[in-house]
């Protein structure tokens, strides 16, 4: 019997497991195979049901996994979420920020994003979402993700069926499929590396952090991640500014340029402070770096670790609002 024939016969599990395998952070396409699966059920309204309650649960299984790894591993979860999964490192700050805008919603409405789908539960996880509210909330975005797949393959399903009709006369099903399945994860590489070669710009390391520190050149140092996750991990480099990545300009405006300014984050690549940098760079500022390994590299070198003090917003995270731009002005 041929794969195809094996699939065809078990549709619903064939669905359900490749959402399974998909949200554990496999880079396998998984719209195809729910819009497929819904046109092999277009005629049978009970076994589309049953695909539908199986792929909403091993959604919900393998976000689930993310959610306790981030509850154990806090926001370094995330850096492996990112290798394995392909998704462009600048999706784990994009998720955070929304996050703290939105709460637990984005567990659904990021299952339909591309890329904070895939970062959504770990970061659930490591902000200490309760569980009930997790699982709510993510088994609904789990439903709505299968329901659009299964819906696209029940509204198009002769047309479906005619396609895949014509594609077995074209050869084995099995290598279409293999070639489909490698050109894909060949395109998410490239994005990725293309994504990395964007912020390859010049990064300052915590040894040399640390020396000028030491040697009293007052480098004036940025710390932006943002608010939700400082307020998990109140670790600051000595004297570091708190900064929202919405309000870069009104900060830039309160730097001098001739200063050295380090930028500093917790997410994998330094994406989101050499982004800051660039940002920086392109308002005339020459003396900007990313500092390499962010606040994580400087903690494992040994470095100083102050913690952000107790007057805090209204969120119980550190301001980085005017307020705290103006107190930078006034320290520099």
């Amino acid at each position: 019997m041929l794969i195809s024939d094996l699939l065809a016969d078990h549709v619903p599990l064939a669905a359900a497991a490749t959402v399974l395998v998909r949200r554990l952070g496999f880079p396998i396409p998984l719209s195809p195979v729910l819009i497929w699966a819904g046109a092999m059920t277009a005629d049978e309204p009970l076994l589309a049901l049953y695909a539908l309650l199986l792929c909403t649960i091993a959604g919900a299984l393998g976000d689930l996994s993310w959610y306790w790894g981030g509850r154990r591993y806090g926001f370094s979860i995330l850096k492996l979420v990112c290798r394995i999964t392909l998704s462009p490192d600048a999706c784990v700050q994009r998720a955070q920020v929304i996050f703290e805008r939105r709460g637990a919603i984005l567990l659904i409405t990021g299952s339909l994003l591309p890329g904070i789908g895939a970062v959504a539960p770990p970061l659930a996880g490591a902000l200490r979402v309760p569980l009930s509210t997790f699982l709510v909330y993510d088994t609904a975005g789990s439903a709505l993700r299968a329901a659009l797949g299964l819906a696209a393959g029940f509204v198009f399903h002769e047309q479906i069926a005619s396609l895949l009709a014509r594609l077995a006369l074209l050869g084995p099903t099995v290598t279409l499929l293999a070639g489909f399945l490698g050109a894909y994860i060949a395109y998410r590489f490239l994005r990725r590396w293309l994504f990395l070669r964007s912020l390859r710009i010049a990064r300052v390391s915590v040894q040399d952090l640390d020396a000028m520190i030491r040697r009293g050149d007052k480098p004036i140092v940025l710390d932006v991640r943002t608010e939700a996750h400082r307020r998990v991990d109140t670790r600051r480099i000595p004297g570091a500014h708190p900064v929202n990545l919405d309000d870069v300009e009104r900060t830039a405006a309160a730097i001098p340029r001739d200063r050295e300014v380090i930028v500093y984050c917790a997410c994998p690549n330094e994406a989101s402070a050499a982004k800051v940098a660039l940002e920086l760079r392109a308002r005339g500022f020459r003396r900007v770096r990313p500092l390499a390994g962010g606040i994580d590299a400087w903690a494992s070198a040994g470095g100083a670790i102050d913690r952000y003090p107790s007057n805090v917003d209204s969120t119980g995270a550190p301001s980085a609002d005017a307020a705290s731009t103006k107190r930078l002005a006034r320290n520099i």
